[in-house]
């Protein structure tokens, strides 16, 4: 099934060339059936990059979904003012409204503590607005750290080097649905200057890690029914996402280390291949159907009476 999203959204025209099934609203409404309601809380400087790049990965699952996007309040740097208020909505316009699930994505703050981030208690409000509105949150990188930190007060640690580059992961919970399908070790990006650690996440009772590297750390870490997830790199970074971070702070002649296990030959003249596309795929594929579509309640509006360890089936 598709992904609706607005036809004049630039991610439009780009997964239809990519033979990724795009619906119109009009379509949309003459279907009878209820799509799920996902949020992207995009907080990339990259905005319509990121939008792409999601919406390719939840245009690849068999639900429709009705795909929103919101914003913060800060005025993005590298993105028209024109596109913002087209596509954007602001926390205050979805505040009275529930979403099946929300992804809140990556951001280029590792280098601030949480509280000097200028949007950090706007962003500790839809955190929290999410325990009662929202059935599932995928958060990302260092969405992850946030809420990671936010939820249970997992603090994040400043690495010795950047982490960059695709790493081999192993999925260490045997019985996660979330990972179902998965091959013994699989591949996923990571561009990050901090981490949170394995014992931190394993103090908390309610958290279970579902997958790690022997490299990158922990990787994924969920509650037990997965109302959060918390996924440590980027899955769904495109093949040339990292090219462009690292030709960016070289041409900037910023110190920056080739990305591991990315060009052939660690050549950087060489076309970088995406060797974990069908793993982000799987992901998220089995994130909207395990644990958006099969488990969220049909009326949306049920959703503040359920704590956020109560499964619906």
């Amino acid at each position: 099934m598709p992904i609706k999203i607005p036809v004049s959204l630039p991610a439009a025209r780009t997964l239809e060339e990519e033979n990724i099934f795009v619906i119109t609203e009009q379509r949309a409404i003459s279907q009878d059936i209820r799509p799920l309601r996902i949020v992207l809380l995009n907080l990339m400087p990259t905005k319509i990059a990121t939008e792409t790049q999601f919406a390719r990965l939840l245009g690849n699952t068999p639900l429709q979904i009705d795909l929103e996007l919101l914003a913060v309040g800060r005025t993005p740097k590298h993105t028209s003012p024109e596109h913002m208020l087209a596509f954007y909505k602001s926390f205050d316009e979805i505040r009275n409204d529930n979403y099946d699930g929300m992804i809140i994505t990556g951001a280029p703050v590792e280098h601030l503590d949480f509280a000097d981030v200028d949007y950090w208690y706007e962003l500790c409000d839809i955190m929290e607005w999410s325990k009662t509105h929202v059935w599932s949150v995928m958060h990302v990188c260092w969405g992850a750290q946030a809420g990671l930190y936010y939820h249970y007060g997992i603090q994040k640690h400043r690495l010795n080097s950047k982490l960059f580059g695709v790493f081999p992961h192993m999925v260490t919970h045997k019985g996660s649905i979330l990972f179902r399908g998965f091959d013994d070790v699989f591949l996923a990006p990571h561009s990050r200057h901090t981490t949170v650690l394995k014992e931190d996440v394993e103090a908390e009772p309610e958290l279970k890690i579902l997958a790690e590297s022997p490299v990158a750390g922990v990787y994924a870490v969920s509650t037990s029914c997965g109302r959060q997830i918390f996924i440590t790199g980027h899955p769904e970074y495109d093949a040339g996402t990292l090219a462009a971070e690292y030709f960016r702070d070289k041409d900037q002649g910023l110190p920056i280390d080739l990305p591991v296990n990315y060009f052939p030959n660690d050549d950087d003249r060489a076309v970088p291949l995406c060797t974990w596309r069908s793993g982000a795929n799987l992901l998220y594929s089995n994130w909207v159907n395990y644990f958006v579509y099969q488990a969220t309640p049909y009326d949306l509006g049920t959703l503040g009476d359920m704590p956020l360890g109560e499964k619906t089936k």
